[in-house]
């Protein structure tokens, strides 16, 4: 019995964190798990593969191009932006959310001042120091 119990909190536990993180408060209409809205591929045209993103487009937490601005999170004197309560409030809480790896010198640079470029056509980002870095990565991986 007592296992039993435990493995259906374990499951609501798991449910409502993954409804929890969404960028729009649920409709009731909507039956569509909120995960599965928020991945879905960017389709507003305006950015591509390869070109930088505006980082108040960007949720910091789930590292995605959302295309629409998201919430601010002011932290230690800098905006954030997470897409979801979740990610308000996680980001003062948790500094591996507000840190990245440049993917060209491998040093952790601070989101709320990288150069964020859209790295997949599903919306996927990564973060630079500064655009001569992505620059430079580009001809890397060329």
């Amino acid at each position: 019995m007592t296992t039993l119990i435990k493995s259906m909190f374990i499951i609501i536990c798991i449910a409502i964190t993954l409804s929890a993180c969404s960028n729009e408060k649920p409709k009731k209409s909507n039956s569509e798990p909120a995960m599965a809205q928020k991945m879905q591929p960017v389709s507003s045209g305006k950015y591509a593969k390869g070109d930088q993103v505006p980082n108040e487009m960007v949720c910091m937490v789930n590292n995605a191009y959302m295309g629409k601005k998201q919430m601010e999170v002011p932290h230690d004197g800098k905006v954030y932006y997470g897409c979801c309560e979740m990610c308000v409030e996680r980001i003062p809480k948790d500094k591996k959310v507000r840190e990245a790896v440049d993917p060209y010198t491998g040093k952790t640079v601070d989101k709320a001042s990288a150069y964020i470029v859209m790295i997949s056509n599903e919306g996927e980002v990564a973060y630079f120091e500064n655009e001569e870095n992505y620059k430079k990565f580009l001809v890397q991986i060329s």
